[in-house]
């Protein structure tokens, strides 16, 4: 068996747990000492659990960078989702070039990308320069093609049944 250097991995599909299952490594990076940094493309409430958790996680740096729920592309309120997109990556090739991190998560960079506020090819650019760190987790629906061909470990979550369907509201610890 080959061992690599680095490590590609997505969580992709429509189910939940996508965000929570990279919260888990981020949880057992920082049990290894390692250093890691959790981006947030798409998210903006500063209250959400995860972010108020990682501050007591050692090593571990959480960014939102998101403006929160993506508008339509002719809405007036796009461009700025679409710039906070762009600043985003650009803060994850910053982090790449330190190699100050052994984890970087991008959350929901998929879903940014799906939402035409990044393109594919920024988002592959963006992987041919993560060499230098051990692992990149790219998360959010609608991972493509070449997304999922480029990473070596790809897991899609599949909703079968959600609470929302049935008017239960988002709960504070559960969604977020």
């Amino acid at each position: 068996m080959t061992e690599r250097k680095s490590r590609i991995l997505i969580f992709t599909g429509d189910g939940k747990g996508k965000t929570t299952a990279a919260l888990g490594m981020a949880l057992r990076a920082s049990g290894h000492g390692l250093r890691t940094l959790f981006l947030q493309f798409i998210k903006a409430n500063k209250a959400v659990g995860e972010l108020t958790a990682l501050k007591y996680l050692p090593g571990v740096e959480a960014i939102q960078m998101g403006r929160g729920f993506v508008p339509a592309v002719t809405d007036l309120a796009f461009p700025e989702h679409h710039q906070a997109a762009r600043h985003g990556l650009e803060k994850a090739a910053e982090a790449l070039r330190s190699k100050r991190y052994d984890l970087i998560i991008l959350d929901e960079i998929c879903t940014a990308m799906g939402k035409g506020l990044l393109t594919e090819d920024q988002v592959m650019d963006l992987i041919e320069e993560s060499g230098g760190v051990s692992c990149l987790v790219l998360t959010g629906r609608g991972a493509t093609k070449r997304l999922i061909a480029k990473a070596d470990t790809v897991t899609e979550m599949r909703n079968l049944k959600h609470g929302l369907s049935d008017g239960i509201a988002a709960q504070k610890g559960v969604e977020y």
